[in-house]
């Protein structure tokens, strides 16, 4: 008892010396509901959940909220959107077989795949997995020299990429390359689709006017429809041009209804009563029923290396179109939720593309990826969950089972109409005006990716776009915008010159920004850049040469040592001149590379600032200390003349009022500006009343503040 009672009396000792020093440390007594507690016995490693059922759970996202968070009471509203989905799916996933050359019911075995899978295995509760007309183009471009217009080598070959473009998920997703997906930029990704539906319809043209069209490429194609359109087929082309003309119609006055299901059925009850396949008119022809077994595709070593890199496109374009569609679709959070609850993983989603095309490459499918159209027809029919895309999926098996011998009449010319519908689709001609607008340059790339992808092919239009974006990427590092800062009456920290008409200088100093990392593409023109700067400044006030020059490198965490080597190389050419090379808002990360490039030897610790304000200051102390006592003077007596004056209204460039109501502001400003005016904006008093008159590159209004 004695032991127990010391112990206690000594933790007690403990406790309070440590409340008196965590009391010291706040600066006031804290309260018996804050003061420290015993702890609880949290038994953290009592009942762990098994490993293997952890790691099935993070797996499969899908069905562990269905098994274990769905609401039952969502499940009226998915089984309607389901169904609605299904009549949208069943003919458009048909459609997309002629682009692959595979039979029609390939596509349903195809979608049946993709949608379970995706229901297990996906992230997102809200995505339609499945055929798409991109990556169906895409799979059929890439078989077709080896099927050689053989439908069964098409459906084995098809099947074989589908495990392909597994093995390159799985790959990026243990490199943790979810980055693909950025690849495409917007204008890029708005280009390279049109392309793909100009492809998509050339390649259609043959079914629409049942002649035979030959060729490889879009000229070739081109060049051998213009030899045969002579020998169309009247009926064939009405049911194409009356198929498509009821499925506008019906997107038209009722847009809610699944029109290319309406027009298909309504196609076929006309082959069956008019005869058409007796007139000449092709039709699908028999279609078996049922499923097939899993196995894999029969296909040489040959053949499987043949189609690697094809693989490696169909999952980069397939990837990004399932982000791209995840994020323009954000389902709204349910009770209780955030909106991470339901936000796609871009990991996990690698995963469940991986899983999927494994299980559409066991059941004799094609590549997929996801339905932008199918996704937001969901969302309008009131869908919360992967529940929907399993109501779709029970559709699916129900006319597998049922629907084969309806289907054998269905004309081809009318899923060519439905591949015209769905190329229409891709091809944006708001997305077109809006780049326009926002900037030509962003068009022009936009018109050159649809340029590339129709004259040089599908696949290599990928990695042509994607080139075009890291070209893009690389111009824009390699000459960025630039900016002299100066200070702005009114606003607190230095801004950029050209944006504000009453910015000030000062006298013999330049700050100056360059709004990229430096690297080896950059440096050159950066050093270009600042020798003209000191060149106009020097012409401009050969009174006040440039003494010092700050350069900001907010914008640098790392240097390559071609950077650093021209950096050093910059501060001797500066010094041989009489001007002196300072940093301003050196971060660490960099400051060691330098160090190590023996950059920071040339400049000098005492040349590198924390902030600009220190830097301004450092100079205004230096430029003082060397200045004659007349001057001194002088630069004194203009402080305390710009103190006095009255100062000019100065709001941010996209703020700035009307000049009639400037004056009635002028009151407003001066109080706000006393009350966040840095300490060192006293040195702001030697800055000359002058107005900037450089000339600089890339102007862009409304540049952030540098504190």
């Amino acid at each position: 008892m004695g032991k127990k009672r010391r112990r206690e009396e000594k933790l007690a000792k403990q406790l309070a010396k440590q409340l008196a020093k965590d009391e010291r440390r706040v600066g006031s007594p804290i309260p018996e509901s804050l003061r420290p507690r015993p702890a609880l016995a949290y038994e953290l490693d009592e009942g762990r959940e098994n490993v293997a059922l952890s790691v099935l759970r993070s797996a499969t996202p899908g069905l562990s909220y269905l098994l274990t968070r769905y609401p039952r009471g969502l499940l009226r509203r998915d089984a309607v959107a389901g169904v609605a989905v299904a009549a949208y799916l069943i003919p458009q996933v048909m459609a997309y077989s002629a682009i692959v050359n595979v039979p029609p019911v390939a596509s349903l075995w195809t979608a049946l795949a993709a949608i379970i899978a995706y229901a297990v295995l996906g992230s997102s509760r809200i995505l339609s997995s499945g055929p798409e007309s991109t990556i169906a183009l895409m799979t059929g471009v890439a078989i077709a020299p080896l099927a050689a217009g053989n439908p069964d080598r098409a459906v084995a070959l098809s099947a074989a990429l589908a495990l392909c473009v597994a093995g390159w998920c799985l790959v990026a997703r243990v490199l943790r390359a979810g980055i693909i997906a950025e690849l495409l930029s917007t204008p890029l990704l708005v280009g390279y689709l049109a392309g793909g539906a100009v492809l998509m319809i050339v390649g259609q043209l043959g079914k629409v006017t049942g002649t035979s069209v030959d060729g490889e490429s879009i000229v070739d194609q081109v060049k051998s429809f213009a030899s045969v359109v002579g020998q169309t087929k009247l009926p064939t082309l009405i049911i194409a041009l009356a198929t498509l003309a009821l499925i506008l119609v019906i997107i038209k006055l009722k847009p809610m209804w699944p029109a290319p299901l309406i027009a298909v059925v309504l196609a076929t009850v006309a082959s069956v009563a008019l005869h058409l396949e007796a007139q000449g008119v092709k039709v699908v022809g028999t279609v078996p029923s049922g499923l097939p077994m899993p196995k894999l595709p029969n296909v040489s070593m040959e053949e499987f290396t043949a189609m690697l890199w094809a693989g490696l496109g169909i999952t980069i374009v397939g990837y990004s179109d399932i982000m791209l569609i995840s994020r323009g679709f954000p389902l709204t959070p349910g009770d209780g939720e955030t909106k991470a609850d339901v936000r796609a993983d871009p990991q996990q989603e690698l995963v469940a593309m991986a899983g999927v095309h494994a299980a559409v490459g066991l059941f004799s499918g094609y590549p997929v990826s996801a339905s932008g159209s199918r996704t937001a027809l969901a969302i309008a029919g009131g869908a919360r969950s992967q529940a929907y895309s399993l109501v779709a999926g029970l559709c699916v098996v129900a006319v597998l089972f049922f629907a084969g011998p309806l289907m054998a009449s269905l004309p081809s010319a009318a899923l060519g109409a439905v591949v015209f519908y769905a190329a229409g689709k891709l091809v944006s001609i708001p997305d077109f005006k809006r780049l326009w607008a926002f900037r030509r340059r962003e068009f022009m790339l936009a018109i050159i990716a649809m340029l590339g992808t129709v004259m040089i092919g599908i696949l290599q239009g990928v990695l042509f776009a994607i080139a075009l974006s890291l070209l893009e990427m690389l111009h824009r590092l390699a000459r960025p915008h630039e900016g002299v800062l100066g200070r702005v009456p009114g606003i607190a920290g230095m801004h950029d010159v050209a944006d504000y008409p009453d910015a000030r200088t000062i006298p013999g100093c330049i700050f100056y920004r360059y709004d990229a990392p430096l690297f080896f593409a950059n440096v050159g023109d950066l050093r270009e850049r600042v020798d003209r700067v000191i060149s106009l400044e020097n012409a401009a006030y050969p009174d006040a040469p440039v003494r010092w020059f700050i350069l900001n490198v907010e914008a640098n965490v790392e240097v390559d040592i071609t950077a650093a080597d021209a950096l050093r190389e910059l501060a001797q050419e500066l010094a041989d001149r009489g001007i002196e090379l300072g940093l301003a808002r050196v971060k660490f990360d960099l400051y060691e590379p330098l160090d190590r490039a023996g950059v920071i030897d040339i400049i000098g610790k005492d040349m590198l600032f924390a902030t600009l304000p220190v830097a301004e200051e450092a100079y205004l102390r230096w430029a003082l200390k060397h200045a004659d006592h007349a001057q001194s003077d002088s630069q004194l007596d203009e402080v305390a003349d710009l103190v006095d004056e009255e100062e000019s209204s100065s709001l941010l460039p996209w703020d700035r009022p009307d000049d009639d109501d400037a004056d009635d502001d002028d009151e407003d400003d001066d109080d706000a500006a006393d009350g966040v005016v840095h300490s060192a904006d006293v040195a702001y008093g030697s800055v000359t009343n002058r107005r900037s008159t450089l000339v600089r590159r890339g102007e862009q209004p409304g540049e952030p503040a540098q504190e």
